[in-house]
């Protein structure tokens, strides 16, 4: 019967409650989890390299990035960016950049477990590795930091090399102190360095710059110079030096540039905006205008590209690295939520579809990441001419072919989570947009691939190299041998022809770090996972997509090797 309460005055009878929002059949949170001691490849690969000895900071770090409030700070630091502030209140210009103190609180504590520069600080035999497996870990749950990380990386080698201006920098860059402050360089505990090369005409193609460098004359060595022009990418700068291309009369030319001056002044780096960019949002980059700048020169006049290619190569290395440390938080969050979440009377990652899909996923991983430990491995302080050469190619190669795989990698493993995966709540939509930054970084994928060739026709040897690290795994498996054949006759004809060359430069540098990968897998992964890689990615029955891998491939395994304790 209905109660018509206007007639009567009496309350309607409540309906009886139903459990109408009980939450099941979802992931938990993916926290309190070691991200070292989870990662069997990179455990082993840290081992196979000469690093073990660094595992208990290690599994310090993969406990400390594991943790739900790192992960927290990772989401503040990406949903409340940057802001600049051009002028103070009373109308100064001071060019400053406001961070979230979460940002602060994970770029503090990457510095202070040396992931910036403890290789250079205590360069022992493994350090490169070891500080390569370090910068991983943090650049694995959040990406946006490991920029003036890599930065303040990559420069050493080139302060180094000119101790004139080095020993002013190099003792606060190698400090494992953070300290975010704009005062006079001598007064910090720690530095940190940024780069600015591109300009709005070049791109690329750094020898168009306008920069302009104009000695002081009051510099008896010649060394101070005064900038004027402007940096379309000027990457970090709220950092506290930055390496510059610009034209001098020598030519164009290597420069320093304080942020603060020796006195505390300010030096006049007037930023313009920050970028607006598609991922990638935590870090600050920016346009910036040089108006009577004060810089000092590095290295020799007129020898700007030579001077700073050397931060280039490491920075290149660190695209590898931060490629490889998206790829397992990619599928990691994969295989979270296939382990957790069940469809159809089955855990999704019991069901073989999705497990031939997770196991390629791991597959790429792994490659990656032996690859990225083995370049980390050839820039030790004690390498040898010969790792040198190896790395000359093996860095532009890798770095082309794993960045490229990057978004592809994300947007798969996306895909596994389906609709929670393409929301902002789950860390793979951000993962998916921050893949393609390493792929244009450091040179976009025809740069790179160029640069192959250029490394090739100025240094032989470099090639040489490549062959010879291939040459461990001959007779190892018929399809890598066949492949390597194929390559090394291609690319012979293809020099010949430098127009053709050009343009299968891209089909010559996918060969080549195919090959590589390949090798690796056989020398380091297990023989079913190596030798499903190699199918998967050169036999004749290979793919296009993931999930498609060869018959009789245990992917169970494979995903479970990849899982690892994370249960």
């Amino acid at each position: 019967m209905t109660v018509t309460t206007h007639r009567t005055g009496l309350r309607p009878e409540s309906p009886a409650p139903h459990p109408t929002h009980e939450v099941t059949n979802q992931a938990p949170p993916r926290t309190g989890l070691d991200e070292y001691g989870t990662n069997l490849p990179l455990v082993q690969a840290v081992r196979a390299f000469g690093a073990a000895w660094h595992e208990p900071e290690l599994h310090d770090i993969g406990t400390l990035v594991g943790s739900e409030r790192f992960q927290a700070d990772a989401e503040l630091a990406h949903t409340s960016p940057p802001v600049l502030r051009t002028h103070d209140r009373y109308g100064n210009r001071v060019d400053e950049i406001e961070f979230h103190p979460a940002y602060h609180e994970i770029i503090g504590a990457a510095v202070s477990h040396g992931t910036h520069t403890a290789g250079w600080a205590d360069p022992k035999p493994g350090a490169a590795v070891a500080r390569a497996a370090s910068f991983m870990l943090f650049a694995q749950i959040e990406p946006g930091h490991g920029c003036p990380m890599s930065m303040s990386h990559a420069v050493v080698p080139v302060l180094q090399r000119d101790p004139d201006v080095g020993r002013d920098w190099l003792p606060g860059l190698l400090s494992r102190s953070y300290d975010p402050r704009p005062i006079a360089p001598g007064s910090k505990s720690g530095l940190t360095f940024g780069m600015g090369m591109t300009e709005k005409q070049g791109g690329s193609d750094v020898r168009a710059n306008t920069t302009r460098a104009v000695p002081l004359a009051s510099d008896p060595e010649g060394r101070a110079h005064l900038l004027t022009g402007h940096k379309w990418f000027f990457s970090a700068p709220q950092s506290d030096a930055f390496l510059v291309l610009a034209q001098a009369e020598a030519g164009l030319t290597c420069f320093l540039v304080p942020r603060v001056l020796a006195d505390g002044t300010r030096n006049t780096i007037r930023v313009q905006r920050l970028k607006n960019k598609l991922g990638n949002k935590s870090n600050a980059s920016s346009e910036v205008e040089f108006d009577g700048t004060w810089a000092v020169r590095v290295g020799e006049p007129g020898r700007g590209v030579p001077t700073i290619i050397e931060m280039v190569n490491h920075t290149r290395l660190d695209c590898v690295l931060g490629t490889t440390a998206g790829m397992r938080q990619s599928v990691s969050e994969a295989l979270w939520h296939a382990h957790h979440r069940s469809a159809f009377g089955a855990r999704l990652v019991d069901q073989p579809a999705m497990t031939a899909v997770l196991a390629d996923l791991a597959l790429e991983t792994e490659a990656a990441t032996w690859t990225a430990l083995r370049l980390a491995h050839a820039y030790e302080a004690d390498s040898g001419e010969s790792e040198a050469m190896f790395r000359r190619l093996a860095t532009a190669v890798s770095k082309y072919w794993i960045c490229k795989r990057g978004p592809h990698h994300a947007y798969e493993a996306l895909e596994c989570l389906g609709g929670n995966g393409y929301t902002e709540d789950w860390p793979l939509a951000r993962r998916y947009r921050e893949q393609p930054v390493l792929a244009v970084w450091e040179g976009s994928g025809n740069v790179i691939a160029l640069d192959v060739l250029r490394g090739i026709a100025r240094t032989p040897r470099s090639l040489d190299a490549f062959w010879a690290e291939l040459e461990i795994t001959a007779g190892a498996h018929d399809d890598l041998d066949a492949h390597i054949r194929r390559v090394r006759r291609d690319l012979a004809e293809d020099l010949s022809d430098p127009l053709a060359a050009q343009s299968r430069a891209r089909a010559t540098v996918e060969g080549m770090a195919l090959a590589l990968q390949s090798s690796l897998m056989l020398r380091h992964a297990p023989a079913a996972t190596a030798e499903a890689f190699v199918a998967a990615r050169l036999g004749e029955a290979r793919g296009h997509q993931y999930g498609v891998l060869p018959r009789g491939t245990d992917a169970g395994a494979i995903v479970e090797r990849h899982f690892g304790g994370a249960g």
